[in-house]
């Protein structure tokens, strides 16, 4: 483990030192193609990748017995995003992509589930007033908290809090749900609604609740899209400082100093009958899950030469129905996540921002905790446009011992 740590440590110093010879070009806008002379007419493209060399020494004995490699690599995210404008009354938007593509789920010819490009976003908005609009498809227009409307362009920490993205694979596809939403803002307090059908065949679709067991996220399944298939969110922030956007649904992780921002937010998740338990006689009933969150996010230059500070905290109460877990990532119970960066002043293009997270989580059906500490630090190249991060991470759940990851992410995004 050290001779690795070593390894990717030199391989990072190695990397700045290149860039730092070869230097970056501006990102300038980005790839925006604009259709009249004063740009009011216009698409936009986006495209980003991660790719992930990861250390863990903790991994299991595969399906035949063998022990598996400690190193892995993958290729975390690849995406391409587009939305345009006509004029200013309506925009659509399309994100198409895949996720966590490694050595077990590659396929001989690019054929399998999980090298298959697939929608992510595909949604049409429609403006009301000028700080109001109403869309609908499947869309990122989230409840409940900043975390869980979280951008992966501009990510401080290597990667999102994963059980604040609370939903995926349990009422939406990949964090989006099927539905409308209503968003804008009075002045500095921004809001976001949606109404949603929930996902019939989700990551529970064989379970059944067993008599008296735990409860099954399968509302929709097997009690009916009248009675269960329906969600509900909302998450409003009060933005004291500087304002941010909300043109598009995606949080910003780190500004690097670009902004001085400090919000306050709350938010819900709301899906009647969406889990089902079985009483002593086999007979069914619905259980409400509903999350609820708090939240802050402050980021602010630091003097005049650069620096600059992010924080993020948040308390999430979770209630998926009577004792539910699934794969020790999502429970009933509550979730308190902070982390902590800062970013170093230098006149050089080349910017270095170590942090720290953690998490701490109480779990009622093994009526214990799981705690997950973070430390690593991001090497921006061209601000988030390039970038190297490297990460720990330890993860103690209940009584069981402690999982540690070491990361090393190369990002590009243009």
């Amino acid at each position: 483990m050290r001779k690795l740590t070593l390894l990717l440590v030199g391989l990072l110093l190695v990397s700045f030192q290149y860039t730092n010879a070869q230097g970056a070009p501006d990102y300038n806008g980005g790839m925006k193609v604009k259709l009249n002379e004063d740009g009011s007419k216009y698409f936009r493209i986006i495209s980003w990748a991660q790719i992930w060399a990861q250390h863990n020494s903790d991994r299991p004995l595969d399906a035949n017995g063998n022990e598996q490699s400690d190193l892995n690599f993958s290729l975390r995210r690849a995406r391409v995003l587009m939305y345009a404008q006509i004029n200013k009354r309506f925009l659509i938007l399309t994100h198409f992509g895949l996720n966590s593509l490694n050595g077990d789920n590659l396929s001989p010819t690019g054929k399998g589930d999980s090298a298959q490009l697939f929608f992510h976003d595909v949604w049409g908005q429609f403006t009301l007033t000028k700080d109001h609009a109403i869309g609908g498809g499947l869309h990122y227009w989230n409840g409940i908290s900043r975390a869980n409307n979280q951008s992966t362009l501009n990510m401080m920490t290597l990667d999102n809090q994963r059980q604040a993205w609370a939903t995926i694979g349990l009422s939406d596809q990949f964090a989006r749900h099927m539905g409308v939403y209503l968003k804008g803002k009075f002045n500095k307090f921004q809001y976001r609604l949606a109404i949603n059908d929930a996902v019939t065949n989700n990551l529970q679709e064989a379970a059944t609740p067993s008599p008296g067991g735990a409860a099954v996220y399968a509302g929709r399944r097997l009690l009916g899209s009248k009675d269960a298939g329906r969600t509900y969110a909302g998450y409003f922030d009060y933005h004291f400082l500087d304002q941010e956007s909300n043109f598009l649904p995606y949080k910003v992780g780190s500004y690097l100093g670009g902004k001085k921002v400090f919000n306050i937010g709350a938010g819900f998740f709301f899906h009647p009958k969406g889990s089902v338990i079985a009483n002593t006689a086999g007979e069914l009933a619905g259980e409400d899950v509903s999350i609820y969150a708090v939240d802050a996010f402050y980021d602010a230059p630091i003097g005049g030469k650069g620096a600059a500070i992010t924080a993020y905290a948040l308390a999430q109460f979770s209630d998926y129905g009577k004792d539910f877990t699934l794969g020790r990532t999502y429970e009933t119970g509550s979730l308190l996540h902070g982390h902590l960066g800062y970013l170093f002043a230098t006149e050089k293009a080349t910017k270095f921002q170590p942090y720290v997270q953690f998490d701490s989580r109480q779990i009622d059906a093994i009526d214990d905790n799981a705690t997950s500490f973070g430390i690593g630090i991001n090497t921006y190249l061209s601000g988030h446009h390039s970038k190297l991060s490297l990460e720990y991470f330890n993860t103690k759940y209940g009584n069981t011992d402690a999982i540690s990851t070491l990361t090393l992410q190369a990002m590009i995004y243009l």
